[in-house]
């Protein structure tokens, strides 16, 4: 009960629009480290109130730095 509970909650913040920053999602109460966009048919976005979205995406650039550099 508590599981459906929390996806509806997580929910309606993926609904907000205080949420958005334009194209951006950045709630840092939802421990999501990945939401579906505002229309989900057009997929997910990263959260980037969460900080692991920040390493992910400074992992990707120096992955994509060290591979050029071989």
């Amino acid at each position: 009960m508590k599981k459906k509970q929390k996806k509806a909650n997580y929910d309606l913040m993926g609904k907000n629009p205080d949420n958005w920053k334009g194209v951006f999602y950045f709630n840092r109460k939802d421990p999501r480290f990945t939401v579906p966009k505002i229309n989900p048919e057009l997929g997910w976005t990263l959260n980037f109130g969460n900080p692991f979205s920040y390493a992910l995406i400074l992992a990707i650039i120096l992955l994509i730095i060290l591979s050029q550099s071989i």
